[in-house]
This record gives structure tokens, C-alpha cells and sequence, in this order.
């Protein structure tokens, strides 16, 4: 029935898209004109140009890796994690099951689920880390951005389903 519904629901966007495609003037517009149409036209001198060396410089936007920020998102992203630690062995403990398959090889100790959400948390501080040296400050945030809220999910799905 959900199959039936979805499999309606892509071909009728895979039909428009195809209509649409076919009615857009600007598809049309890419397309290759004849050869034989175009004039002659004089090739242009080619002259050796001295390259440009411009000196790095330090952007404005840059910023120390521990600021007020980051250390707020990974406080935040350790918090969640232990609250996702403490839920999820709760729920082992009172005979549930690990529904991530990453984790469920951890969970069979205690201990073995705490390295992992250790881990977890060293690994989102080193992916920051790696992306702050590279520059890529706004997916330095978004690292731990996107961990929090997974983790958040988690703590609330293993809450409301003990």
C-alpha cells in the first residue's frame, strides 16, 4: 500500500520534471549551432603572461579553534553523548536492543559502550579540528551541530520507547 502510494508519487514527479524539461526555453538555448553557419574567425596572438604570487593573508573571519563557540558546541555535544550513553545502557541493561548497527557492536559492556561514545565525541572534536585548519570554519560548527542533534534524537527515542 505505502509502495503502491510511493511508487504513484515518483513517477508523477519524474513526469513533470520530463514536461517541464521539454517546455524550458533555456534547455534549448545549450544547444549546438552548425559549423558551417559560423564565420571564420582570426585566432588571437597567444602571449606568455609572468604569474601573479600574492601573499597569504590572514582573513578576518578567522578565529582561534577553543573560542566561546566551539567550546559551548563541544560541551553540548559531550553532554548529549553521556545522556545518549546513560539511556542507551539503561535500556541494554533492562533487556533491550541496540537499534544502531555501529554501536550494537560496543554494547555488550559497559565498558565497550563508554569507549564508543567517548570515541564519538573524539571524533566529532578532531573532524572540527580538520575543517577549522582547512577553513572550513561554518562545517567546523556543523560538525557539532549535526552531532547534538543526533544525539538528541537518541536520547529522546530511547526515553520515550523504554
Amino acid at each position: 500500500m505505502i509502495f503502491r502510494r510511493f511508487a504513484t508519487y515518483f513517477w508523477f514527479c519524474v513526469s513533470v520534471l520530463a514536461v517541464g524539461s521539454c517546455l524550458c526555453s533555456t534547455v534549448h538555448a545549450q544547444a549546438l549551432i552548425a559549423s558551417a553557419s559560423l564565420p571564420e574567425a582570426p585566432t588571437p596572438a597567444v602571449e606568455p603572461v609572468a604569474p601573479v604570487v600574492l601573499a597569504p593573508s590572514i582573513a578576518s573571519s578567522e578565529h582561534r579553534f577553543f573560542d566561546k563557540q566551539n567550546r559551548v558546541l563541544f560541551i553540548a555535544a559531550a553532554a548529549f553523548n553521556g545522556a545518549d550513553f546513560a539511556v542507551t545502557r539503561a535500556n541494554l541493561q533492562s533487556g533491550g536492543q541496540e537499534l544502531n548497527p555501529i554501536v550494537r557492536v560496543f554494547g555488550r559492556s559497559t565498558a565497550g559502550l563508554a569507549v564508543n561514545f567517548i570515541g564519538e565525541t573524539a571524533g566529532v572534536i578532531s573532524l572540527s579540528y580538520f575543517f577549522h585548519k582547512t577553513g572550513h570554519h561554518k562545517l567546523e560548527r556543523a560538525v557539532s551541530l549535526v552531532n547534538i542533534g543526533g544525539s538528541a534524537g537518541a536520547v529522546s527515542f530511547g526515553l520515550t520507547h523504554r
